[in-house]
């Protein structure tokens, strides 16, 4: 009988590992695999995940990036680093795609401000100047909850691309608005950077936290876990998809000092 873990790797951020340690504790008392395991990294993924993942064991191993869309770390380093594991790994989506997630914004957003004809609702992502990842996570919740709530408006904003977090107050067109960060897990963005850029202090905008320990978030890691297993062919063979492919092509470069024989 095939043995499974999951895997779910996190950037270190605030309460990052607090997060991740309740999302691992539900799957595990969901017997959704056999073994759940929590690695965050700093800053290099591939240096700092290496010792920490090289043991763990598992016919195969679903690998989930514990973010809201794709970044640079998780299409090269994060891949790079999974050439540590044995075993047959599955990379999976972020967490962002998920259809549960519009519905955490929405209990969010109304928990502040109910959605009504006076009231919009504003979305902000990280973003990105080179890839449209944060931008098609962000568009995808905001025009479902467009045609399923009542808010006036569902703006999408970001903070390394426009439109920008510190222009979206102009667009509004009511006078009060709640903005829900599209993040995990709290960081320096989400409680000083966001905040400052929205200009909470002139009011007029709520602000929700983070996505962070949501039930309806493990359900969202329980069903891309699996649809993985779906993929999975008896063969053996890795399915055709994005994360597939990273998984099966990023390594390590020898260069840094940690390229694979």
């Amino acid at each position: 009988m095939i043995s499974e873990t999951l895997l779910l790797i996190g950037r270190q951020r605030h309460n990052a590992r607090d997060v991740l340690a309740v999302h691992a504790d539900r799957l595990a008392q969901r017997d959704v695999v056999d073994d759940v395991v929590v690695a965050t990294y700093e800053s290099e993924p591939v240096r700092e995940l290496r010792n920490r993942i090289e043991g763990i064991e598992g016919d195969r191993v679903y690998v989930l990036p514990t973010c809201a869309a794709h970044t640079h770390e998780t299409i090269a380093e994060v891949p790079a680093a999974l050439s540590y594991l044995s075993g047959d790994v599955r990379y999976c989506e972020p967490l962002g795609g998920s259809p549960v997630v519009s519905e955490i914004i929405e209990e969010k957003a109304t928990a502040l401000a109910p959605a009504s004809p006076d009231v919009s609702l504003i979305l902000v992502g990280f973003g990105s100047s080179s890839k449209p990842y944060h931008r098609q996570m962000a568009e995808y919740h905001a025009t479902r909850l467009q045609e399923h709530t009542d808010y006036a408006d569902v703006l999408t904003c970001y903070l390394l691309q426009n439109p920008a977090v510190e222009c979206v107050r102009y667009n509004v067109p009511t006078e009060r608005a709640v903005a829900v960060p599209l993040f995990v897990t709290q960081s320096t963005a989400t409680e000083t950077r966001i905040p400052e850029e929205l200009e909470l202090a002139r009011g007029g905008i709520e602000y929700a936290d983070p996505l962070g320990t949501h039930q309806r978030l493990t359900d969202a890691i329980e069903a891309e876990c699996c649809k993985q297993r779906a993929l999975a062919p008896a063969d053996g063979s890795r399915p055709v998809s994005f994360e597939g492919t990273l998984a099966a092509s990023r390594r390590p470069v020898a260069t840094d000092g940690e390229g694979r024989p």
